[in-house]
């Protein structure tokens, strides 16, 4: 049912755009014969917004996977480089909240591992909104950050890795099979904020999958009891995420082919200096404007990427300074 809802509302969308394009046509050859400006000017105004209305629903025929529409878990792990990595890890995490922000989506941070002198070492997010998992699954990977570093006295330019992983947000009756054995649970006192209530008792819990050494925290709420269920809701989706990829590799050896499974590899460049630019090793998508970048401007590298998904030209260099 659910499915036939989703695909009803599709429909039913390009038959609304459909039956405007008709009606714009009809008016435009009618202010056509009466030599009509203003009506022309408007015709061109409502043309324009038609034409960005369709490039987004085109935009969602990239989005057919089979967990698109879900909420996503996103994780961001600091790579070697002390401090500045760590620093690095804490902007990732900052610019992919501002994007969901500007988004609507609501956020909840489930657990940080904070940094030794700044930054964070890990962090993992739940973002739940209709299609964040669609969005953000292109995401997955490492990126890169190109910049004169605040911890170096000597003002050197340094360059720092993070890793993201993108997970979707599963639906309660999708079975994914744990046995009880399987799983190790720590429970340990909640860092950070939170006061003294959140010290004195030991809510924290990590889970630990047995056969696959997966290791699952969360120490966001106060009741141990809600903190298991989330974590077991994370370690649910890394499991399932697992298997697809096992599948993934079966299928590519039988092709003649075999693709490690993993992050890949640099998906993305951030530079600050000696220039400002952000590029998609991808889709080949850049731009000057780094700034507006890191505060969350995400869409045009997540739309170039979905494009590039069903056969369009996500390759396009965006307006601002570049190198």
């Amino acid at each position: 049912m659910r499915r036939l809802s989703a695909l009803r509302e599709l429909i039913d969308g390009w038959e609304s755009l459909q039956r405007q394009v008709r009606d714009a046509l009809e008016y435009l050859e009618l202010a056509e014969m009466e030599e009509d400006e203003e009506a022309l000017r408007e015709i061109a105004e409502e043309a324009k917004k038609l034409a960005e209305a369709i490039d987004k629903r085109e935009l969602q025929l990239a989005l057919s996977g089979e967990h698109d529409q879900a909420g996503a878990i996103l994780t961001i792990h600091a790579g070697e480089g002390g401090t500045e990595a760590q620093d690095w890890a804490s902007m990732l995490l900052r610019m992919y909240l501002r994007w969901a922000e500007r988004h609507g989506y609501k956020t909840t941070i489930t657990d940080t591992t904070p940094g030794e002198e700044a930054g964070i070492k890990t962090a993992t997010v739940e973002i739940d909104g209709p299609w964040a998992y669609g969005y953000l699954k292109g995401e997955k990977g490492n990126h890169r950050l190109v910049r004169i570093s605040p911890f170096d006295a000597g003002a050197r330019r340094h360059t720092s890795f993070a890793m993201v992983e993108v997970l979707p947000i599963l639906d309660d009756d999708i079975e994914i099979e744990i046995h009880p054995n399987d799983i190790k649970m720590d429970v340990f006192l909640s860092g950070g904020a939170g006061g003294q209530n959140v010290q004195k008792n030991a809510t924290a819990v990590r889970l630990t999958h047995l056969p696959t050494g997966i290791v699952v925290t969360c120490q966001n709420e106060r009741s141990q009891t809600q903190n298991r269920e989330t974590a077991m809701k994370v370690l649910k989706a890394r499991l399932y995420q697992l298997e697809r990829e096992k599948k993934q590799a079966e299928e590519a050896a039988l092709r003649g082919e075999y693709v490690k499974p993993g992050f890949g590899s640099r998906i993305r460049n951030y530079v600050l200096h000696p220039y400002q630019m952000v590029k998609d090793e991808r889709t080949g998508y850049e731009t000057g404007n780094a700034q507006a970048v890191l505060d969350g401007e995400l869409d045009p590298f997540i739309d170039a990427w979905l494009k590039m998904q069903v056969g369009g030209d996500g390759s396009k260099r965006a307006n601002g300074k570049g190198k």
